[in-house]
């Protein structure tokens, strides 16, 4: 397999992380499906590994956690029986944490929504902190147990849940009509809380820009990831894109800078070079 210039693999990255489609983007750059794959498997490793060494000891106040629901290979409806309750196959859930302030994805985790995939979830966001921090999550009844553990040693947590009321919608007989949000509860679990600071909105909103910026989380379409290993390996990438490319609109740098994991500003080069240094790492091991 040919290997891809440092200027063509930036250009193929710059398209992923834009939510360009595998085979539209071997189309427009003349590059082999094969190749782009490839490509996107190792810089999803790298990506991966990258941050899990650098999101460490961040200084956070205030995060909030958040879950959105995509599906892999097929629908549930549509998943043959032998493969049902297999992770890989049907619905899967990426858990997020953001921090409010700086708006640093701390971590994430892809996985069902059961109370074990919110337990190794709450242990990674509970083993990145430097601080007691106030934690707000939605009212999913798995992070209960998940925070006590996974904060049960150190400098401990202040956490609460925001509770949404939820009506029926007027157009109840359209299909996809969502309910409406007629309020919500704000349930301190424990800790010194403020609760002009509980909130998921911020979140929320980045669980939309996810949803709109992946093609694989875009609903009612055929664009889904048909593997979890390749749906693990966008998110990584987008993440890093996030935290460390994409200038926030409001912080007016990028979630990295204002967090101070790094000093300056990366672009597509950059995570390039994290690429390589990667696979060169791999070949030596």
């Amino acid at each position: 397999m040919n290997r891809l210039m440092p200027q063509r693999r930036a250009q193929i990255l710059g398209m992923m992380v834009e939510g360009v489609s595998i085979r539209t983007i071997s189309r427009m750059t003349g590059a082999s499906k094969n190749t782009i794959v490839k490509l996107l498997a190792d810089a999803g490793n790298a990506c991966v590994d990258y941050q899990d060494r650098a999101l460490r000891n961040l200084p956070c106040k205030r995060v909030q956690a958040d879950e959105i629901w995509s599906f892999v290979y097929a629908k549930q409806k549509n998943v043959p029986q032998e493969k049902r309750g297999q992770l890989g196959y049907e619905d899967v859930w990426t858990w997020t944490a953001l921090d409010a302030d700086n708006k640093l994805i701390v971590c994430w985790h892809v996985g069902t929504r059961d109370a074990d995939a919110a337990y190794a979830f709450m242990m990674d966001v509970a083993g990145r902190l430097a601080n007691r921090v106030q934690l707000t999550t939605d009212s999913h009844a798995a992070y209960l147990s998940a925070v006590d553990a996974a904060f049960s040693r150190g400098p401990g947590v202040d956490y609460a849940q925001l509770v949404k009321i939820y009506g029926t919608s007027p157009e109840a007989q359209r299909r996809y009509s969502p309910p409406i949000c007629s309020g919500a509860q704000k349930s301190e679990i424990r800790g010194a809380l403020d609760p002009g600071h509980i909130s998921t909105s911020y979140v929320e909103r980045q669980s939309l820009s996810m949803r709109m910026g992946m093609r694989r989380f875009t609903r009612l379409t055929n664009a889904f990831s048909k593997k979890v290993e390749n749906h693990m390996h966008a998110l990584s990438i987008y993440f890093m894109h996030y935290n460390f490319v994409r200038i926030h609109q409001t912080l007016r740098v990028t979630p990295a800078m204002e967090a101070g994991v790094t000093d300056r500003l990366w672009d597509l080069n950059d995570i390039v070079t994290i690429v390589d240094e990667w696979e060169a790492a791999q070949k030596a091991n």
